[in-house]
């Protein structure tokens, strides 16, 4: 498809979850340096909380989300998106071949955290994410291509990020549950992590970054800045802080 004049349309895969959703676009208001409204990255946003659970299809215990993925990806190739964005860090399982195969570019949010890390010299990051994410090896595999070792948490510790994840789902993180994602990043970085990756979107709204000792990157805020720049034609610097 040629590339139209001006700022690329953005399609973003949404609902997976709502709250997700809503706040990368969020990030991406606040990641595009506009001085008016014309200035900001036109998107077209395609909620579907419908989608079958990721992670438990990964698992093998779930109904595969790959129909309903392709059918967003249409409906926004449909509207005319050139850039691809998903929030939902799980779904970069199935999403990839489904965009080359509707010919949009597709901004992952697992290859923007890998460089980001790599760009800042990482060389052990601990990750928090669904066990679908890290049984399929997201993370770990774009990690390790840039020499950047993985920290994951052991069974008891997945089990309390699972936890906490559906409480966020289900409508707000309680306070044991920020306490518990805290003690398990605390383990990750007592195990050599250099930065703790939240790399489920969930795990954003509800990890209180100050109670942990090293700098916690939000993918999805990693993910708005590429995003704006690509649809812009930015040149993007990457950089790391304790604030993304």
């Amino acid at each position: 498809m040629p590339r139209s004049p001006g700022p690329r349309l953005v399609g973003v895969l949404g609902g997976m979850g709502p709250a997700a959703t809503v706040d990368f676009y969020g990030k991406l208001v606040e990641e595009t340096a506009a001085p008016c409204d014309q200035g900001h990255v036109p998107v077209v946003i395609w909620g579907d909380p419908r989608v079958p659970d990721r992670s438990l299809s990964l698992l093998g215990a779930g109904e595969d989300p790959t129909p309903h993925l392709r059918r967003g990806i249409a409906a926004l190739r449909e509207a005319g998106c050139e850039v691809l964005a998903v929030p939902c860090n799980t779904a970069h399982a199935f999403v990839p071949p489904l965009a080359e195969e509707a010919g949009l570019e597709l901004v992952s949010i697992v290859e923007v955290t890998a460089d980001a890390l790599a760009a800042d010299g990482v060389r052990a990051a601990g990750v928090l994410a669904t066990s679908g994410t890290l049984r399929a090896g997201l993370y770990g595999e774009a990690l390790r291509r840039r020499g950047v070792a993985v920290v994951e948490p052991g069974e008891a510790g997945q089990r309390r990020v699972t936890a906490a994840i559906a409480a966020v789902k289900g409508g707000g993180a309680g306070p044991g549950d920020r306490r518990a994602l805290a003690e398990v990043s605390l383990d990750l970085v007592e195990r050599g992590a250099e930065r703790i990756v939240t790399a489920c979107t969930e795990i954003v709204l509800a990890l209180e970054t100050a109670l942990v000792p090293v700098p916690v990157l939000d993918p999805a805020r990693l993910l708005a800045r590429r995003v704006a720049a690509v649809a812009l034609g930015r040149t993007e610097p990457v950089k790391v802080s304790r604030a993304v």
